[in-house]
């Protein structure tokens, strides 16, 4: 089912919740490649994979929606790979590439306990584990 109207806009009733909460850049951005990756390749699970791949490309998960990245670029290792057989671990959303201090802001915005001693790996970690948690609420 088409993610966009005609006019660009996406659908809020075909949006992921955490798409939902976001603002409306990355809810355009997923629903125009969701709908141009379905006409393309005809599978909806396909679809719903390239459509994340671009948002993750402009946008980081930070709890339970969206926000835009200071810099553009693949997420994750996984991301960087790319293809229909990509390879390598997934933040999940969160920008594994981005600094550390980056990292920190964001984990102090989730109230991250323990954040200051961990090494950006962990913090990687930690930020997915509160996103999922954020989510399930």
């Amino acid at each position: 089912m088409p993610k966009a109207t005609k006019g660009g806009q996406a659908q809020q009733s075909e949006l992921p919740s955490t798409l939902k909460r976001s603002g409306g850049k990355a809810q355009r951005t997923f629903a125009k490649a969701h709908d141009s990756a379905a006409e393309e390749y005809g599978s909806e699970q396909r679809a719903h994979r390239v459509a994340y791949a671009a948002l993750k490309h402009s946008f980081e998960k930070v709890g339970d929606h969206w926000e835009p990245k200071d810099k553009r670029g693949p997420s994750d290792q996984r991301a960087l790979s790319g293809g229909p057989n990509a390879s390598g671990k997934s933040a999940e959303g969160v920008d594994a590439n981005a600094s550390k201090e980056h990292l920190l802001g964001i984990a102090r915005r989730l109230d991250i306990h323990g954040r200051s001693t961990m090494r950006k790996a962990e913090l990687v970690d930690a930020i997915k584990k509160e996103n999922r948690r954020e989510r399930g609420k």
